[in-house]
């Protein structure tokens, strides 16, 4: 049963990207979807987080198979808005393309997965399983809602998830994780002349990152699908003056994480590194502010053969299965499944997410709103 027409379909979409939802304000896109899920008969309740930003989770069906399906209803900023051939926040149409901030990360999959719920619902499906809508905030940054989502032990009963991020006409079951780190030096300033009265805050945080640059970069420790590790030392402070000795420094880390590297592994090298270098007279901490898992399901698994089954359809050509560079919110959600989950990312877009003029292709946001249908009734065994 057709609830929407592609009209009313791109109307949705083009009312999510007015939202300004840029790290923030997600609870603005939560009350949104909530009334439009009322509008159809269909319950969500907001969680929320702090004033601003809230979790959003609606269910149709009943019993198992429990399949959950999820997007982030955060976006990243715009940047230099004069940049972009049309306002960010306002969806512009051109040559089949939709513009805007957050229209493929991750707007259009999130809209498709609720218009797809919606449609099911209104042609009294599924009369077998559940189907789970969970949206996050703060997936940008720190993964806030997902977290919050496993700590509640909203993924204890799924049986499978399905996070609609854009990948296009392709489909991933595995990802690294990722590990943010401070390193901050504490020293003593003094006079660039008299460096024997102070201690320079850099020296020990030089040392540091040599070493660990050896260890993170020259290891034999490698994932078949996902790769090695990577390990980036990617924004560096110290001194204010270029005849002062330095008092502070610090350095910030990016850590792309594998499982036979992982964050717990990352975690005691660089404290290893830290304590070594303090025993030699520095004086650094070490701050993890944010650290997310990898992913490895088997890519073969039932949701994946379906999808690629079902999308081949609309792609024309066979879909392949491969492993995403980005991290997703299946770094929380997927926490204690074990490493045998039906698991995929698979959702409308492409790889101008972050990037100036983001766009969705329009046929393939409507056809993922009917694709997201045929998956989802496919799985739950209709």
């Amino acid at each position: 049963m057709t609830v929407f027409t592609d009209k009313q379909k791109i109307q949705i979409l083009e009312d999510l990207v007015a939202i300004q939802s840029v790290n923030d304000h997600e609870t603005q896109v939560a009350t949104y979807l909530q009334r439009l899920l009322a509008d159809h008969d269909i319950q969500a309740q907001l969680q929320p987080l702090s004033e601003s930003r809230a979790n959003l989770v609606a269910e149709i069906g009943s019993g198992h198979p429990l399949l959950c399906v999820s997007g982030h209803m955060d976006v990243v900023s715009p940047g230099d808005v004069t940049a972009w051939q049309s306002d960010p926040f306002k969806l512009t149409a051109r040559d089949g393309k939709l513009y805007g901030r957050g229209i493929t990360d991750m707007k259009a999959g999130l809209a498709a997965l609720v218009i797809a719920m919606i449609e099911l619902h209104a042609a009294g499906r599924p009369t077998k399983g559940t189907i789970r809508l969970m949206a996050t905030v703060g997936e940008e940054v720190g993964e806030t809602g997902s977290e919050a989502f496993y700590e509640d032990g909203a993924m204890q009963d799924v049986d499978a998830l399905l996070i609609g991020e854009p990948t296009g006409y392709h489909i991933f079951s595995a990802h690294k994780g990722s590990m943010d780190v401070k390193l901050t030096s504490q020293g003593k300033a003094a006079h660039s002349s008299m460096p024997e009265l102070g201690q320079n805050a850099i020296d020990p945080l030089l040392s540091l990152l040599s070493q660990a640059n050896e260890a993170f970069r020259k290891t034999d420790r490698v994932n078949a699908t996902l790769g090695e590790l990577t390990f980036n030392t990617t924004v560096f402070n110290g001194g204010n003056q270029v005849n002062s000795i330095p008092a502070t420094a610090t350095a910030e880390l990016n850590v792309r994480t594998i499982p036979e590297f992982d964050n717990a592994s990352v975690t005691q090298v660089l404290q290893q590194l830290v304590t070594q270098v303090n025993e030699q007279g520095g004086h650094v901490t070490m701050d993890i502010y944010m650290s997310q898992s990898p992913v490895e399901e088997p890519k073969d698994n039932v949701l994946s053969n379906l999808a690629a089954t079902i999308g081949a359809s609309y792609a024309g050509a066979p879909i392949p299965k491969l492993a995403l560079p980005a991290v997703t919110d299946a770094s929380n959600l997927l926490k204690d499944k074990g490493n045998n989950y039906p698991f995929i990312v698979f959702g409308p877009g492409n790889e101008t997410a972050h990037q100036v003029d983001e766009y969705v292709d329009r046929q393939m946001y409507l056809d993922f709103t009917a694709l997201y249908q045929k998956l989802m009734t496919a799985y739950l065994g209709e």
